[in-house]
């Protein structure tokens, strides 16, 4: 029996990349997976995720992953379309993606009703699947593939911690490649993280830097405010000196 497991890095982050990714392994990986250490990337250090991939991918039947850019989720919502039905739209493509025939999809949840991401995934794949606990009129020549979403499914299921494992060592690296595109650091892309907040703040007025964060959120707005309140108090002299410094990066 093969089975699916499911999950994201960056969700929360105001600047870079949501990576998504989907991992197939066989339902007896699981004990392994478990004894080598697999477990929610957010628990594992940088060092440990990495050492980690490798043996993951030795273990994979299946890997895929997709990357969400800050201008894909941007246009998303300026569209009213939510960040969680993006994401399941990624995960509907990935799990089309696969090749093996599958018994059960695990996903971690972003919806308050957990099950409400199983659904949403489960409309938008062109596979057959079903919402696990949830009766529906099904074909009986065709088998299904079962989807089980909850919260903290990266924590209950090794099959899913080892999918966000692959997403967040996908989204470091992505992260460092930006910063090199950019040349300048940039720190994490997260709002708690003050070298992310400094770099957005230095370059306010560069658009090939903003087009990178996600300027819907309300991070954003805040920091916007915030400075136009600030600007608000400058002298004259200090205004012109400002955006003189701003023009030049």
């Amino acid at each position: 029996m093969l089975v699916c497991g499911g999950d994201e890095a960056g969700r929360g982050a105001v600047l870079g990349p949501l990576v998504v990714a989907l991992v197939v392994f066989r339902k007896d990986s699981s004990k392994k997976l478990a004894e080598i250490g697999v477990r929610d990337s957010k628990m594992l250090t940088k060092k440990r995720r990495e050492e980690l991939y490798g043996d993951i991918e030795a273990l994979a039947i299946e890997k895929k992953v997709s990357i969400i850019t800050p201008q894909e989720i941007n246009k998303a919502m300026k569209n009213k379309i939510s960040l969680n039905e993006l994401e399941a739209m990624h995960f509907s493509r990935l799990f089309d993606s696969v090749s093996s025939e599958t018994s059960y999809l695990y996903l971690d949840s972003p919806d308050v009703v957990a099950e409400k991401f199983a659904i949403r995934v489960n409309t938008q794949t062109s596979k057959p699947t079903k919402v696990a606990g949830i009766k529906s009129k099904l074909d009986s020549g065709k088998k299904y593939t079962k989807i089980v979403a909850e919260h903290k499914a990266d924590v209950r299921y090794p099959i899913v911690s080892a999918a966000s494992i692959i997403a967040k060592v996908t989204r470091d690296a992505e992260v460092r490649k930006l910063e090199k595109a950019l040349k300048q650091k940039i720190g994490s892309g997260y709002p708690s993280d003050s070298k992310t907040i400094n770099a957005i703040l230095k370059n306010m007025s560069n658009e090939a830097f903003m087009s990178n964060t996600r300027e819907y959120w309300k991070t954003m707005q805040r920091i916007r405010q915030t400075r136009l309140e600030n600007f608000k108090y400058f002298s004259e002299a200090s205004k012109s000196a400002f955006l003189q410094r701003q023009r030049k990066g």
